[in-house]
């Protein structure tokens, strides 16, 4: 290869990586309208508006409640995308509405913001442990907080059960995709798409299961019965 062929084949390759770059630095760049100190971070992932709000007291309304905006001087805020997300957008694209009602997909995302917080808080409280004196700062409301999540956590849990979402029972082994097609339970479903972010496709096929509509539609329904026994714990202990 000659030294010009040479400088066009690395011309072309640099434009294809800086196309490929600015793609991923777009996506990662909060849309116009978001707060200004949103960094732009490619290792979050697809993102989600949303308006900050909160419940205050209003004595003009008959709940003596009203919603109220909170977006730092009226800036939205961005989260991650999740697969609750990933699936009202394939719904709405079909002109349908989600598979799963706001009461459901808010308990499976407080499921996995209390696991997520509850995990990462072990690690602070060993740290708590290994200090001398006790001179952490706010330690015991820490503690507290976390014993707090520690049993709403197993609230859910036992609202899920030890059920079973997906049975090999009454299913042929050729409808099911093989004879390695197991038991899927209610517990392993919800934290595959609550805390692991799977689709109900690589659930299926990490159980050995072929992925068909209907076997993602019993998985569905399972999923969505699990949200509803969980949601009455969270109604019951508040």
């Amino acid at each position: 290869m000659d030294n010009a062929a040479y400088q066009k084949m690395a011309a072309a390759r640099a434009l294809d990586e800086r196309t490929r770059l600015d793609a991923v630095l777009a996506r990662a760049t909060p849309i116009e309208g978001c707060g200004p100190l949103i960094p732009i971070a490619p290792a979050r992932g697809p993102q989600v508006v949303v308006t900050p709000r909160r419940m205050v007291p209003d004595e003009n309304d008959k709940t003596g409640w009203r919603s109220e905006e909170t977006g730092w001087r009226g800036f939205k805020a961005v989260r991650v995308a999740d697969v609750f997300d990933d699936l009202a957008r394939r719904a709405a694209a079909r002109g349908e509405a989600g598979p799963f009602t706001g009461r459901q997909v808010d308990v499976a995302r407080l499921y996995r913001t209390l696991v997520e917080r509850h995990d990462a808080g072990g690690v602070r409280c060993i740290g708590l442990e290994t200090r001398v004196g006790g001179g952490a700062s706010g330690g015991g409301e820490f503690i507290d907080a976390f014993i707090d999540a520690g049993r709403q956590i197993e609230r859910f849990r036992q609202r899920i059960g030890s059920g079973i979402a997906m049975s090999v029972r009454r299913v042929r082994p050729s409808a099911r995709g093989g004879a390695t097609a197991g038991l899927i339970l209610d517990r392993v479903l919800v934290d595959a798409i609550c805390l692991q972010d799977k689709s109900f496709r690589r659930v299926l096929e990490d159980h050995g299961w072929a992925y068909k509509g209907a076997h993602a539609q019993v998985l569905i329904n399972a999923l969505g019965l699990s949200l509803n026994r969980m949601a009455g714990a969270v109604f019951k202990s508040s």
